[in-house]
């Protein structure tokens, strides 16, 4: 084999690129169905076509990628299946955008042609975020890449539609939801976004009929109480049990309204008394059910105020806040108000306040979906890592509402219902009919409707892999393996996916969720546009590569817990590679000519050898567990220390006499464990930095194409040498005390010094005779003697204690006897200096008095500081004399 040379710099802007579109026509993210080898799965979380890479993803696939990567080198038929999300909302909100940029509406353009735009919007921008993802490294299988509006995800989605329905699980009812005036469609409530904001809290009279009294309500919405049915109490609060079953006139409406008993009232908040709407309040609405309340709307789809507002009709609702604030001071039945934090729920894509609001819409009916759900996690078919995430994912579907799966949208799955206007029959098909199965008519028309996004990517796993049909794929790659995703979306998503595998497939959909935490800025906070706090990740990977971001986003990262994005940490990770690229260009620079590991002998090995192949063996097995645990910063943090610490500072240097020696007889040895522990070294760090791993595994030897489908690293315990272990230790402890004295004195790299060692373990004696060569190389030494603890050391040396053994270093070795006492009195001059005026300000009582006390006991600190170093300095000079 001939020797190679690494160019002088490693430039990440053009290794990467290169080096991903080499392992892409080489088909490397490419597995095919082999039932020869064990499968391995994962599918991506699909981003939105909209969208453009943030932190979050980011993050997200670069835990995926180290897992399928690991996979892969382990030898399983390692899949992890891309796509992206039509994102309904969002995609919609951006076309309707081009239009009006044109003068145009939905409505003008006609759905056809609005389709046709949404998709030629699609072909144009959809691919964005693919791109950016290959940017971060992510090996997924582009051939296989799926989009949730394609021909086989929406044969899928109709299908599992209707199954549902003729099941009775899917109906149409009118119920209130999630309402957005501004997209003017139902929202899912992970479309929904809660911020805790400051606002008001009136409160207001309504008074009793034919009565002096009156009942105080408090309001953060004054605007619905012009559809108030009820005013309820607790049925156990004393200062209302008088007035239950009593009416109240409603203020500004003149309608009589009944005062109600009901246990979910809190006394403690407000008055003890609230008003109850229940066409506008969730858990009115429930309160409404219970005591049969009628549902009065007075907020239409676009946020204005209805027929049933009386006066106010035809108002924005916050415009007929204030004027129904002012005409109830006018009134004079506003009470106070008083400042108020409460949770607003708003539009994810406009940032509307979302409208709780009663329509007719389509539902999942949830409760026997959610119990083979439950018990899949459970009775453990589903791990989901950490368990403290177990509770959320419980407590969502224990207490699981019916899912309203229709939205107002055109882009999208249209419903598969179509209507008679004949008979008004519903026909759920999954063809359109010709005529009517229960009159016969022709005037069939289709619902308008399209599904909820998350009804669709609730099926990804299995409609992915070609599912309702039995294809090649999904008989092989399903269920898939490890799901991964942050703790925003454990019951929006993930529980969804699993119940819906399980409804449509009898299997589980993955047998591990692995839940990441989210990624802030530097002070904590969550990014975001509006804090205009957010990061690119693309910036990032242009400055540093993306080796660094990645390393940086898994560097000290724990399962579920948020983490802070820290520039400096993406510096540190570069220096690393960089510090790797050098450590290996060294190593093949000083590699023979020609060179043959076929005639390495391991009985030539000397302890260092010994010594990093055990550590090497130890972190193998110990980065395995951990990447098998999901432990990502562990697992990076030991492959970190050993590849600085031990490889590059120890052994490298260890190595040197050897790569600098024709004649050194275990020459051959040293450079084979050199390029071996090199090449597996990068092996396990491959998953977390593929492409500088990569740049300089191809220029090892070795007979591998590539490092990603090259042979993960495997545990030996024959090579385990707890012996070579401890020997290395026994130096290094000593290599580094007399390091440290050099540091102390300052002592120039050219000067040598003697080391006299002290000790009354004889091995300990032999041992350092035996390594003698390493000392002097390492801990720049001239000799080194070896002694019992009866020596007596001259009056001029310098000790160090190490464990049961002494070091002692003659000083006129390392300094000038008499330049080192004239440094070390300029230094006891500046100390007294120092001494005095912190002494001065302490003795002056209007400092004393006056200052914060802070700086009062800074001085006092520095006094005790200086007395310190005065009486350390000086020993030092009374030993040199």
């Amino acid at each position: 084999m001939e020797k190679k040379i690494l160019e002088k710099n490693y430039d990440p802007k053009t290794a990467e690129d290169k080096l991903y579109t080499l392992w892409e026509e080489k088909g490397y993210f490419h597995p095919v169905v082999d039932y020869g080898k064990k499968p391995f799965t994962i599918v991506i979380p699909p981003p939105n076509i909209t969208g453009q890479l943030h932190m979050g993803h980011a993050l997200d696939n670069s835990f995926q990628d180290i897992i399928i990567r690991f996979k892969r080198m382990q030898g399983y038929n390692a899949l992890w299946l891309p796509g992206t999300d039509h994102a309904s909302i969002a995609t919609e909100k951006k076309i309707v955008e081009a239009i009006e940029e044109e003068g145009l509406t939905k409505e003008s353009l006609g759905r056809e042609e609005f389709l046709k735009r949404a998709w030629e919007w699609k072909e144009r921008y959809g691919s964005t975020i693919v791109n950016q993802l290959k940017k971060l490294g992510s090996s997924c299988d582009w051939q296989r890449l799926r989009f949730t509006m394609d021909e086989g995800l929406s044969k899928a989605v109709w299908e599992v539609f209707i199954r549902l329905y003729e099941k009775g699980l899917i109906y149409k009812g009118e119920r209130l939801t999630n309402w957005c005036p501004g997209c003017m469609t139902s929202l899912s409530d992970i479309e929904v976004e809660h911020e805790s904001k400051e606002g008001r809290l009136w409160h207001i009279k309504y008074p009793v009929k034919d009565s002096d009294e009156y009942v105080i309500v408090a309001t953060t919405r004054p605007e619905t109480m012009l559809g108030d049915t009820a005013v309820a109490v607790h049925p156990d609060d004393e200062r209302y049990k008088g007035l239950i079953g009593k009416k109240v006139i409603l203020p500004l409406m003149d309608r009589q309204i009944d005062i109600i008993p009901d246990e979910y009232v809190d006394m403690s908040f407000g008055t003890g008394a609230v008003k109850v709407t229940p066409a506008h309040d969730p858990n009115d609405f429930e309160m409404g059910k219970r005591h049969s309340l009628s549902q009065i709307t007075v907020i239409s789809f676009d946020g204005r105020i209805n027929s049933n507002g009386g006066r106010y009709e035809g108002m924005d609702r916050y415009a007929a806040r204030e004027r129904i604030i002012e005409d109830l001071e006018a009134c004079g039945l506003l009470v106070k108000t008083d400042k108020h934090l409460h949770n607003v729920g708003t539009c994810q894509r406009c940032q509307s306040v979302v409208e709780p609001l009663i329509s007719m819409q389509w539902y999942v009916s949830m409760k026997e979906l959610a119990k083979p759900a439950i018990e899949a996690v459970k009775n453990r078919e589903t791990r989901i890592i950490p368990e403290r995430f177990e509770k959320i994912y419980f407590g969502w579907l224990d207490n699981i509402k019916d899912w309203c799966i229709s939205r107002q949208l055109w882009w999208g799955h249209r419903i598969p219902a179509y209507y008679c206007d004949e008979c008004s029959a519903i026909i759920v098909s999954r063809t359109k009919p010709d005529k009517c199965t229960k009159c016969a008519s022709s005037l069939i028309r289709q619902d308008e409707d399209t599904l909820d996004t998350w009804f669709s990517s609730a099926l990804w796993p299995f409609s992915t892999l070609g599912w309702p049909d039995q294809t090649g794929d999904y008989k092989y790659f399903y269920p898939t393996n490890v799901l991964v995703a942050g703790y925003d979306i454990i019951f929006f998503w993930v529980a969804r996916m699993i119940f819906s595998g399980i409804e449509n497939t009898g299997k589980v959909p993955f047998d591990t969720v692995y839940i990441h935490g989210l990624i802030r800025d530097e002070q904590g906070r969550k990014m975001s546009k509006s804090l205009g706090n957010g990061v690119d990740p693309l910036e990032i990977i242009d400055k540093y590569g993306a080796d660094a971001l990645r390393f940086s986003l898994m560097s000290n990262v724990s399962p579920g817990h948020d983490q802070r994005f820290i520039e400096e940490k993406v510096e540190a990770a570069s220096n690393f590679a960089n510090k790797i690229w050098n450590a290996a260009r060294f190593v093949l620079m000083n590699f023979d000519q020609e060179i043959d590991f076929t005639k390495v002998d391991e009985r030539k090995y000397d302890m260092p050898e010994k010594w990093i192949l055990s550590r090497l063996n130890t972190v193998i097995k110990e980065v395995t567990d951990n990447l098998e645990k999901f432990e990502f910063g562990m697992a990076l943090q030991k492959i970190y220390d050993f590849i600085w610490n031990e490889f590059c500072d120890w052994y490298i240097e260890t190595a040197k006499p050897a790569l600098y020696d024709n004649g050194y007889p275990a020459r051959l040895e040293v450079q084979y464990v050199l390029n071996r522990v090199m090449a597996d070294s990068l092996k396990l760090l491959h998953p977390f930095m593929p492409f500088i791993t990569e740049e300089i595994y191809k220029n090892l030897f070795h007979d591998d194409t590539s490092i990603m489908i090259s042979k993960w690293p495997q545990y030996d315990p024959a090579l385990d040498d707890l012996a070579a272990e401890n020997e290395m230790i026994f130096l290094m402890d000593k290599i580094k005390a007399v390091r440290n004295i050099r540091g102390e004195y300052k002592v120039p790299y050219s000067k040598r010094s003697k080391l006299i060692f002290s000790s009354d373990n004889e091995d300990a004696r032999s041992l350092m005779i035996k390594y003698a060569y390493l000392m002097k190389r390492l801990a720049l030494v001239s000799e080194v003697t070896a002694a019992d603890l009866s020596y007596a050391p001259d009056k001029n040396m310098i000790t160090a204690i190490v464990g049961e053994a002494k070091l002692f270093i003659p000083l006129g070795d390392l300094v000038d006897i008499s330049e080192e006492i004239n440094r070390l009195s300029k230094e006891l001059e500046k100390f007294g200096a120092e001494l005095n005026r912190a002494q001065d300000k302490l003795k002056n009582s209007r400092f004393t008095e006056k200052a914060p006390p802070e700086l009062v006991e800074n001085e006092r600190e520095k006094v005790k500081r200086y007395e310190n170093m005065i009486k350390e300095t000086t020993e030092r000079i009374d030993n040199l004399k």
